[in-house]
């Protein structure tokens, strides 16, 4: 079952988190959601195995200057135990239906150079790689 996440959810979505190598507490998480649920801007999907969630996605309005609108996949993660089941593109298709209920034209997304399995799934399902680049990130002195 897929659905619209929920605070509730925190907890699971932090594990989740965790997993795709963004370790998070429930506090954490529940305070990031309870700034992005009520967005419009933003949507967080999850996807639930037997009552449990085991995969979201987040999908949400960005603006640049250079290129205008757009959307992009934030973050997108399966269990473990349930990558392969077809829960990712599952969670993929509700982030191109948000995507076209706000009339953008591009949904991007986008992943580490090392996660090759990853960059194979999302050509599956129709994107394609229109560049690569660096992060670089500079840490705030408290």
């Amino acid at each position: 079952m897929i659905r619209k996440a929920e605070l509730g959810d925190a907890e699971a979505l932090a594990a989740l988190s965790g997993q795709l190598g963004y370790p998070a507490t429930t506090a954490a998480m529940r305070e990031r959601l309870a700034l992005i649920l009520p967005s419009a801007d933003h949507a967080v999907f999850v996807a639930e195995v037997q009552g449990r969630v085991v995969a979201w996605t987040h999908v949400l309005k960005v603006l640049h200057l250079e290129s205008g609108l757009c959307a992009e996949i934030a973050g997108l993660v399966v269990d473990e135990a349930h990558r392969g089941d077809g829960l990712g593109a599952a969670l993929v298709r509700c982030a191109i239906d948000w995507t076209r209920s706000q009339e953008f034209a591009v949904l991007n997304v986008r992943s580490r150079a090392e996660r090759l399995r990853t960059h194979q799934f999302y050509l599956r399902l129709g994107f394609v790689q229109t560049k690569v680049q660096h992060l670089f990130e500079l840490r705030m002195p408290d």
